[in-house]
């Protein structure tokens, strides 16, 4: 055996030791990508009832914000009835009973002034 050949013959050996010893990183290195690929499945799994169940919370969510327009709606319809009504009350009510409490000022003031000027003449 010539230099040559212990040579290739060292460089084979260590080769395989090198060998030898970057298998154990690529075993552990393939559980790991084995370890990923089951947790990827098992969060798509979940992943689709959570989809689920925030379409529904969505879905209910927009039921009740069509509920609230609703009720928002018929609450302005009602303050504008109202707006409306306190207005005809006003104008067809307001200026009677102003007459009436000003003939009433004006009959108490006279009836005052009266008393006055007779209990003076007295």
């Amino acid at each position: 055996m010539g230099v040559g050949e212990i040579a290739g013959l060292v460089a084979a050996i260590a080769f395989a030791v090198l060998a030898g010893f970057m298998i154990y990183p690529l075993i552990r290195l393939g559980k790991l990508f084995d370890q990923i690929a089951e947790t990827v499945k098992e969060s798509g799994e979940h992943a689709i009832p959570a989809l689920d169940e925030g379409v529904t919370t969505v879905k209910q969510v927009n039921k009740s914000l069509e509920d609230v327009n609703r009720i928002s709606a018929a609450a302005s319809t009602t303050a504008n009835n109202v707006g409306a009504l306190t207005d005809l009350y006003g104008s067809f009510l307001g200026r009677p009973v102003i007459k009436i409490a000003s003939a009433a000022y004006a009959l108490k003031s006279t009836a005052a002034s009266f008393l006055s000027e007779q209990k003076k003449g007295e």
